[in-house]
């Protein structure tokens, strides 16, 4: 049931609105069958923000980067069908502060 909302806001400023149109197509394509819209939602200031039904998942300023497509979907995915198969998108994403590596 088409119930769920995403809305991506980009800075226009520095011209992410690829990045977020490439991101809004992903999302469309894999959970086509959830989503009743993906809105993008102009910004400014350097602004790259997901939100799932109104609650902020992903925001560039807080992680100090852009994410990755799976990442952002594992996050969607948590938000509306925890026990959902991502396949190939569902390996493991190094968080927002990843443990050093062994050497």
């Amino acid at each position: 049931m088409r119930t769920h909302t995403i809305e991506i806001t980009y800075c226009t400023q520095c011209r992410w609105l690829l990045r977020a149109a490439w991101l809004a197509q992903e999302l469309l394509t894999t959970f086509e069958g959830d989503l009743l819209s993906v809105a993008l939602k102009p910004g400014s200031n350097g602004i790259f923000e997901v939100t799932v039904n109104q609650q902020l998942v992903f925001s560039r300023k807080e992680a100090g980067r852009f994410p990755e497509a799976k990442e952002v979907k594992q996050l969607v995915r948590d938000c509306i069908d925890p026990a959902r198969d991502l396949g190939h998108s569902d390996t493991p994403v190094l968080g927002k502060y990843p443990e050093k590596l062994d050497e």
